[in-house]
C-alpha cells in the first residue's frame, strides 16, 4: 500500500497533470486551499473529477508550465499516513508574465493507498501581485469584517 509521502511525491511529480493528480486521490479526496478565498478562487475541491478541473486551471490558465521538482520539495514530518512539506515551484504567471517563486506548505492524509485529504498553504499577497494586472491593488477593498478562509471554515 502506498504512504503518504510516496503519495505527495508522486502528486507533484506529475502536477499540474489533471487527470494524472486526480487519480492518486480516493474518489471522494479533498484537495483545500482555504487561503485562495482571499483571492476569489474556489478552495475546496471534493472527488476526482473537481479535483482534475482545479489542476487543470492552474497549469492550463493560471501558470503555464507549473510544476515541481524533487530538490524543492522538503519533508518535514513523516508518518506512514501523513505527511507534511514544504515546496517550492518557479512559475511564470500568463496573466502578467510575472514570475514567482512560490513556496507551499501541505499536509497529505492517505487511507487505503490514495490521497484522502491535502490541505495547502501558500502567500496569497505574492499570489496577487503575480496573478494581477495591479497586484494587490485589484483585488476588493476591505469590508469591516475579513475572513481569511470563508466562513464556517473547519480543521
Amino acid at each position: 500500500m502506498t504512504d503518504a509521502k510516496t503519495l505527495l511525491l508522486d502528486l507533484l511529480a506529475v502536477t499540474p497533470d489533471g487527470k494524472k493528480c486526480a487519480a492518486l486521490f480516493a474518489e471522494d479526496g479533498v484537495l483545500e486551499l482555504p487561503f485562495l478565498h482571499s483571492l476569489g478562487i474556489p478552495t475546496r475541491h471534493q472527488g476526482r473529477e473537481a479535483i482534475e478541473k482545479f489542476y487543470d486551471f492552474v497549469g492550463g490558465t493560471l501558470y503555464p508550465g507549473f510544476g515541481f521538482s524533487p530538490e524543492n520539495v522538503t519533508v518535514l514530518i513523516d508518518t506512514k499516513d501523513q505527511v507534511f512539506a514544504e515546496y517550492l515551484t518557479d512559475a511564470r504567471a500568463a496573466a502578467t508574465g510575472r514570475l514567482i517563486h512560490h513556496l507551499f506548505a501541505g499536509r497529505l492524509v492517505a487511507e487505503g493507498g490514495k490521497i484522502k485529504l491535502l490541505r495547502e498553504s501558500l502567500n496569497t499577497v505574492a499570489a496577487a501581485q503575480v496573478l494581477n494586472p495591479n497586484g494587490v491593488a485589484d483585488l476588493a477593498p476591505p469590508e469591516a469584517e475579513i475572513f481569511s478562509v470563508p466562513s464556517g471554515y473547519e480543521s
